[in-house]
């Protein structure tokens, strides 16, 4: 049940609509946009937002589908029911292209029923084979023309016009190049058609020289069309033809219209089925304009909405390149109906018309602007009252009209209900006008329904914080430049702002002295609190995000600071291991050269002289394993000592990190190790001089050879593979696996497509042959399933 009658004029649904049918391609699927409508049956809805959801993979994949001629052939079906009549050819040709449609779309799901199985099952609704396509393309060529072997006669026919053609322009030829030889034609005329027959152009004065008929002659009537009286019985002959090939071609209509007459019951559910296509890829091309996506819908009743949008606020501030800021709300149980308050223009109608788009749009089985985690569910009711409904017919007043949805919602409102009320109790004396109200809202609550309301009167906010079911709401304010945040939060009532919004404007301070009076001073505190509860809240907020983002950064360079350590580790062995052997195989060739040398010195019982010269010999064989450059060495850094100070530079004493002194409470001392903050103990530090900092900032950059800051700003956890060549994956993937296990991640992806499964398997079989790599496999069907390939890194 669904109140008023004008709900989806109320709500703007009918511009949703609209839009909706622009991404049909034909009027097949614009009738059902038509059709669409509000639903209470929760399995009916799931089913129409999976239908539409597996369509938006569809689009998303890229798989190749029929997106052309899906057309309305009903007109055509209900012409060729009749007895005796026909269908022409370009009528044929319609249907042929459409066939052709439905038999692309009928392949495609089978192909791919597993994938999408929700909309394989609209395949119950095509009974139809090939044989009626077959047996029209027989007849109907690519241009829409009957075929010359369309049938015996009909090749006969077509054949012997063709002769006769050739035969009437031979003479017709002849004719006319001698009567050009004699002057007899205009210049640059040529060989024509008149009335259905070929002719040739005389000039006027000279047009009783030829024998023949004329049929026609120019504007100035210079020049006169003649058929040559030798050509008229080959005329005769074509124009006899051209009417056996018309009888023999309507013949060949009729006899094909009889044929599709016995399939126009099938015809019509397979066309019902195409139009439903149209429809549902209209759905999910919609959905992918405005971010849509399926929400969790459950049968409890709640709601639980992250990131929400309107869609038509979102396509308004596109063109203004604004964005919208999302919604975040929840209703359950025990808090039913959300009572929100604030400012004017802070966007407490456009939360409640929000809500009422999509919840609408849901129930209509459309998917929506939100986070796919959102929990939504299923009303019986919809009820709404926004805007004016004044009617000077009735003699209804607004408020008149606003009582009348009132007792309307009062007497049908049940725990099946979802309704929304905009600017509640207004149009009437607001002390009258809020106690009704404030009855109206108790009974409404009494009923068990779920909704939204929006209102300024302060009773209304104070019954919600007081009843079980009722739940204040309050849109969030800039108390400071006073802007509104358009930010929903549920717990608390709303400001007006009204005096500071008025004390800003410029209003005079006795005016607003004069209104503070005689609101009362009670009223005026209570609106001081929610101001001051505000500032807080935005104050306490803007620390908390700060806090965040300093516990990132902290992470982050923890992060950076633990792979730098393995890297050095790693290296620092892979060096000494290098070393050792280098050192091993030069001590050998050392000794080996010493013992050859004693050798020679004991078997020649060498001389002086032969000893220095092999002493020598040896000398310069040290001078070569000697190294050419001593290596780096890290500068002793000179301790100053002396009382630390915030601002002066230190060493640690365990591990001889240099770092400068940000604060020192008793025995405790913050220091900043470069972007790195740490907190130690001041018995672990010395003091050095600005200088040695320098200098032992120098010497690290000359020591270090790895940037793992700048490694992990460059390094994306994605590599894209498409379209590569399958030579060109091996040295890609090795490079992006080895600076992946290097920094220390442990998930990659590999983007390689679905296609035909090469790159997949080229792919999964280099993987599998890394040593760094514990484990591949497909990414979830949400996010490219077999398209995309998962690494599990080793530690």
């Amino acid at each position: 049940m669904n109140y008023p009658i004008s709900l989806e004029e109320k709500i703007n649904f009918d511009k949703i609509r609209e839009l909706i049918k622009e991404e049909c391609s034909s009027s097949l699927g614009t009738a059902f946009v038509d059709k669409m409508t509000f639903s209470k049956d929760l399995s009916l809805i799931v089913r129409l937002l999976d239908q539409t959801e597996e369509f938006r993979h569809i689009l998303i994949s890229g798989e190749t589908f029929p997106t052309s001629n899906y057309t309305n052939i009903h007109p055509y079906l209900d012409k060729a029911k009749v007895e005796g009549t026909f269908l022409y050819e370009d009528d044929f040709h319609e249907i042929k292209l459409s066939l052709f449609t439905l038999v692309g779309c009928v392949n495609f799901f089978n192909k791919f029923s597993e994938e999408y199985p929700n909309l394989h099952q609209l395949l119950g609704l095509v009974q139809l084979d090939q044989t009626l396509l077959k047996a029209i393309e027989r007849v109907i060529d690519e241009k829409g023309k009957i075929r010359n072997n369309a049938s015996k006669d009909l090749s006969l026919i077509r054949s012997q016009i063709l002769y006769e053609e050739s035969r009437l322009r031979k003479v017709l030829d002849r004719i006319f190049r001698e009567a050009r030889s004699k002057g007899l034609t205009p210049e640059d005329a040529s060989v024509t058609i008149r009335g259905g027959r070929m002719v040739i152009p005389v000039l006027a004065e000279n047009k009783r020289k030829i024998k023949g008929f004329i049929h026609d002659e120019s504007a100035t009537g210079q020049t006169v069309f003649l058929e040559p009286a030798e050509v008229l019985d080959i005329n005769n002959e074509l124009k006899d033809l051209e009417y056996m090939e018309r009888r023999e071609i309507q013949r060949i209509l009729t006899q094909l219209t009889d044929i599709l007459r016995s399939y126009i019951p099938d015809l019509r559910k397979a066309f019902q089925f195409l139009g439903l296509v149209d429809f549902i890829r209209a759905k999910a091309k919609f959905a992918l304009k405005t971010e849509s996506a399926k929400p969790l819908v459950e049968k409890a009743k709640q709601i639980e909405w992250y990131n929400a949008k309107h869609p038509l606020l979102q396509f308004a501030l596109a063109q203004q390149g604004k964005k919208v800021t999302p919604l975040n709300i929840q209703l359950d149980h025990n808090r039913r109906l959300l009572v929100i308050s604030g400012p004017n223009a802070g966007g407490k109608s456009v939360t409640l018309k929000t809500v009422a788009m999509l919840q609408y749009m849901l129930q209509c089985g459309l998917l929506i602007p939100l986070d796919p985690h959102s929990k939504c569910t299923v009303f019986d009711n919809f009820f709404i009252d926004i805007g004016d409904e004044q009617n000077i017919e009735n003699d209804l007043s607004t408020y008149s009209s606003h009582l009348m949805s009132m007792k309307y919602f009062t007497q049908f409102a049940n725990k099946k209900t979802i309704l929304f009320i905009d600017e509640f109790g207004t149009g009437t004396e607001p002390q009258f006008g809020a106690a009704i109200a404030e009855g109206i809202l108790l009974e409404l609550n009494k009923s068990g329904a779920y909704g939204i309301i929006t209102t300024h009167y302060g009773n209304l906010k104070e019954i919600a914080s007081k009843n079980q079911g009722l739940v204040n709401g309050a849109m969030r304010y800039d108390v400071d430049r006073l802007e509104p945040l358009y930010q929903l939060e549920i717990g608390k009532p709303g400001s007006s702002f009204a005096l500071e919004i008025a004390s800003k404007i410029g209003i005079s301070k006795d005016i607003i002295d004069y209104a503070k009076a005689n609101i009362g001073e009670e009223r005026v505190r209570y609106d001081r609190m929610l101001n001051k509860l505000e500032n807080e809240k935005v104050k306490y907020e803007q620390l908390v995000s700060e806090n965040a983002r300093k516990e990132r950064l902290l992470d982050q360079r923890m992060k950076e600071y633990t792979q730098l350590k393995e890297t050095i580790d790693i290296n620092k062995k892979q060096y000494i291991q290098e070393a050792k052997a280098e050192a091993k195989a030069l001590l050998d060739e050392v000794n080996k050269k010493i013992e050859i040398t004693i050798k020679s010195i004991k078997e020649k019982k060498a001389d002086k002289e032969a000893t220095k010269k092999l002493r020598a010999d040896l000398e310069v064989f040290k001078a070569k394993v000697k190294p050419e450059k001593e290596a780096i060495m890290a500068p002793e850094i000179k301790v100053i000592g002396g009382e630390i100070q915030v601002g002066d530079f230190v060493r640690v004493k365990d591990n001889g990190a240099v770092a400068e002194v940000l604060a020192i409470k008793s025995k405790d001392v913050e220091i900043s190790i470069g972007d790195l903050k740490s907190n130690v103990k001041l018995k672990r530090l010395e003091k050095i001089s600005s200088s040695e900092m320098k200098k032992e900032k120098k010497s690290i950059a000359k020591r270090s050879g790895f940037d793992t800051n700048a490694k992990m700003m460059d390094f994306s956890p994605n590599l894209d593979i498409r379209g590569r060549r399958g030579e060109e994956i091996l040295p890609l993937l090795q490079n992006f696996v080895d600076d992946g296990h290097m920094l220390g991640l442990k998930d990659l992806r590999v983007v390689h497509g679905k296609g035909d499964g090469i790159l997949k398997n080229i792919t999964r079989n280099i993987l599998h042959n890394m040593s760094q790599v514990k484990k591949v496999s497909d990414e979830h069907a949400d996010r490219g399933g077999a398209g995309v390939t998962l690494i599990e890194l080793k530690s």
